[in-house]
């Protein structure tokens, strides 16, 4: 006796429900593109800039103590976050400081100023840099004078404005650079129309999953590229298990209904679809509860990826087969399975 999440042979309208779909991702994707535009989304320092400095102390951490400490040093933005991990036994805390501007001595005189020439452009990134390497060591001192010499400087990561722009650019680069490799992909292993199927698909999710980041505030650093890029996978991987077996069912029934086939199609693939989401949320579910907070994000978009990308694979790219027609004469490309 072994656990059937899904039964052996199923018959379930998914085709059917496509109307109800497009209703349903139209208005995410709608509120997620308002929402990237209006609230934005909520940057690490990975893509602003600025100091991160993690510090790990036997004694219990007073982070509002440490939060005026480091306030009084007028640097700009602070952020002071209790890190609880279950593998520590000590008490941790991350502090973060938004990137500094360049001092005032440094800046020109005011007026209209003439376009920086390249040499001007890295002296004043190397001013900026600095800044960044001073403020990184009055909060360390800061934190010394106020929880003593014995603490421990477990991550100290400063990013500068040059770093923290080409990370942006990089990290945009590597989804449309994933998604157009996908693309080609798709398009040489079966027809344009399965291609642009799975796109619109990857891009849905993707969109969406974005849009989940502006409305949440949850921090988006390069972890989240990751975990993007990682969704993207995965979310290909389902779409193409339901195209082969669309394309097997296109040779088998040449006379069948295409509502139908893909109905067919998806019922085939649901049991695989339902085993290999499920098995990967658990994973995901104990390394969200007990992975710590810098894990917390990556976990999260990684669970909320997995769902809308099955969710995807079903309702969006199957069903846009049946709005651009697929060929139906298989025959050349592959031996014709018996009727």
């Amino acid at each position: 006796m072994y656990l059937k999440l899904v039964p052996d042979e199923t018959a379930i309208r998914f085709i059917r429900m496509r109307f109800g779909a497009l209703a349903v991702s139209a208005f995410l994707i709608v509120g997620s593109i308002i929402s990237l535009f209006t609230l934005g989304l909520n940057f690490g320092v990975d893509f602003r800039g600025g100091v991160t400095i993690e510090v790990v102390d036997s004694e219990p951490i007073d982070i509002a103590a440490v939060r005026n400490a480091v306030m009084a040093l007028n640097l700009g933005d602070v952020q002071v976050q209790e890190i609880q991990d279950f593998a520590d036994t000590e008490p941790a805390i991350v502090v973060t400081v938004e990137q500094q501007e360049a001092p005032v001595a440094a800046q020109d005189e005011p007026g209209e100023a003439a376009p920086a020439a390249p040499d001007e452009e890295q002296a004043e990134g190397a001013v900026l840099e600095a800044a960044q390497q001073e403020a990184s060591v009055l909060v360390q001192n800061a934190l010394r004078d106020l929880l003593g010499d014995d603490i421990e400087f477990r991550k100290i990561d400063v990013v500068g404005p040059t770093v923290s722009g080409e990370l942006i650019q990089k990290g945009a680069m590597a989804v449309v650079f994933a998604i157009g490799a996908m693309l080609l992909y798709i398009w040489f292993r079966f027809e344009w129309q399965f291609s642009l199927g799975a796109i619109v698909a990857l891009v849905h999710d993707v969109i969406i999953t974005m849009g989940m980041f502006a409305v949440t505030r949850l921090e988006f650093n390069l972890a989240i590229i990751a975990a993007i890029l990682t969704i993207v996978g995965y979310s290909m991987n389902d779409t193409v298990v339901v195209y082969d077996r669309v394309r097997e069912n296109l040779r088998k029934y040449k006379q069948k209904p295409l509502q139908d086939l893909l109905d067919l199609s998806i019922n085939d693939t649901l049991s695989r679809t339902v085993m290999t989401s499920v098995t990967t949320l658990l994973a995901l579910g104990a390394l969200y509860l007990l992975g710590g907070d810098v894990l917390r994000g990556f976990t999260f978009a990684m669970i909320w990826g997995i769902v809308i990308g099955t969710y995807s694979s079903v309702f969006v790219a199957s069903p846009f087969l049946l709005a651009t027609g697929v060929k139906r004469d298989w025959s050349k490309d592959a031996v014709p399975a018996t009727p």
